[in-house]
Parts: structure tokens; C-alpha cells; sequence
């Protein structure tokens, strides 16, 4: 059976002024995995996302998002067609609650006017349907705490949450435990998998044990080029990416931070 794939991108190539960011890079997401990019730092990952999303014009090459090409559609109808890249639309406001923040996504993704969301009714949907997300993410009591005040760990999970409002298809996260202690990470990572029910998620991500935890594949860029694509077994084992991440070709791929 042909593999059904949501996301594919032909000869990406980004290049600024003579520098080659992304080099002729061919990705294939299969619909439902976890699949991460990985890769020592200035290997182009962001590079990647920034044209995934549109926030950067491809040099040359194609991306298809269900089999039609998306190379140059405006960044806007990106996320309208369900591609969403969280902590870019997600960044929090601090001083809303955290179930506020919840609904201005939802808001954003129903694309209502400040009158519209002003009427009972809506609002009273808007809340049930948001509370349903902040259990997802196990936020509930958080619910009406001042986005500020919560710890690190908990505002990742709320920027996920965030994301979730606007109903993504392929969901797209950017370092998602960066910074976090052990616990948060642990955390974070247990929610990526619940909430990847059903969708399609693509993260760059530095914590090996992340990706050894949750992938299904993973992608391993090196100098803005594929430089091996597979389980996290076969990239674990495969000697050109532990010279890449160590810089020595035996040992074990450890949390390449």
C-alpha cells in the first residue's frame, strides 16, 4: 500500500547571499507520525520550518501539503489550510488567563470580529470548548490563573493548547523542551504523544531523549542537507551522524543538546 503522505518537500533549497541555508532537501511526513528534525547546531533546521511555514521564500524546489503545492501560498493561508506552527501564532499573553489565552486561538480560528465573541452564547461555547483543551494539555486548574504566573513547564503546555484551538493538521513545534528541567521534559514530552492522536507532528528538536521516546522517524540535517532519514534506531546506529552530533564515529548518541 502507498504510504499516505501529508507533507512532502522536493529540492528545498533557501540561500542568503551566497550562503546555502537549506540545500536541496527531500522530506517525506507520513500522515499520524511524530517525525523530528534533528541536527548539530547551523544545520538549517529553523532554516526549514521558517519555509515550511512561509515565513521564508524558497531559492528553489516545492512543498506539497496533501499532494497540492503550497510553495507559494501566503503565510496566512498556510495556517488556514492546517499547518500550525506553535510558539510563533502561540506566543502567550501574559496578563489573560490562561483559559482567555485558550479562546483568543479559538477566536483567531473561528476569524470572528470583537463583536461577534462579545454575545453570551458565544462566549459560553467558546469556554466549554477551550476548558476541553486545558484537559487535554492538563491545565484545567489552571484555568483562571494569570498566564504570567505559571511555571515554565506549564507555559509550554498552554502554548500547545493554543495551538491545538486552531484545529492543526500538521502541527509544527519548534524545540519544544528547550530550556526545561527534567521533569518539565518529561512532561512535555508524555503530552506531544497524547496529543498526537490523530494528528500529524513535525518538531526540530535537540533532546535525543525526546526523539528516542516519541519519533516515529526522524530526519537528520547536517550543513543544511539530509544526511540520514529513518527510526530513531537506524539514525542512532547509522556512523556518519554520530560523527556529525560527536564527532567520533563509536559510542552512543546521547541528548545531542
Amino acid at each position: 500500500m502507498a504510504e499516505d503522505i501529508i507533507l512532502e518537500t522536493r529540492n528545498l533549497t533557501k540561500e542568503f547571499k551566497g550562503f546555502t541555508a537549506v540545500s536541496g532537501v527531500n522530506l517525506r511526513i507520513r500522515r499520524g507520525d511524530i517525525h523530528a528534525l534533528i541536527g548539530p547546531n547551523g544545520a538549517g533546521k529553523t532554516t526549514c520550518f521558517n519555509l515550511l511555514t512561509r515565513f521564508l521564500t524558497a531559492t528553489e524546489g516545492q512543498i506539497l501539503f496533501n499532494a497540492e503545492d503550497i510553495t507559494n501560498v501566503p503565510t496566512a493561508e498556510i495556517a488556514r489550510r492546517g499547518i500550525i506552527r506553535s510558539f510563533q501564532i502561540s506566543a502567550v499573553f501574559p496578563h489573560l488567563t490562561v483559559l482567555e489565552n485558550v479562546r483568543v486561538g479559538l477566536q483567531r480560528s473561528l476569524g470572528t470580529t470583537f463583536h461577534f465573541w462579545k454575545s453570551g452564547t458565544t462566549l459560553a461555547q467558546l469556554n466549554s470548548r477551550a476548558m476541553q483543551l486545558l484537559s487535554e494539555v492538563d491545565l484545567e486548574r489552571f484555568a483562571d490563573t494569570l498566564t504570567v504566573d505559571l511555571p515554565y513547564g506549564r507555559k509550554r503546555a498552554l502554548e500547545i493548547a493554543t495551538t491545538l484551538a486552531m484545529e492543526p493538521e500538521l502541527m509544527l513545534l519548534d524545540e519544544p523542551t528547550q530550556g526545561m528541567g527534567h521533569e518539565d521534559v518529561h512532561r512535555v514530552t508524555e503530552l506531544i504523544k497524547k496529543v498526537s492522536a490523530g494528528r500529524t507532528i513535525l518538531m526540530v528538536e535537540h533532546n535525543m531523549a525526546v526523539v528516542s521516546g516519541i519519533c516515529d522517524r526522524i530526519t537528520v540535517l547536517q550543513r543544511g542537507a539530509v544526511l540520514a532519514e529513518g527510526s530513531y534506531a537506524e539514525v542512532s546506529g547509522n556512523a556518519q551522524v554520530m560523527e556529525a552530533y560527536m564527532g567520533t564515529t563509536t559510542g552512543v548518541l546521547e541528548g545531542a543538546h
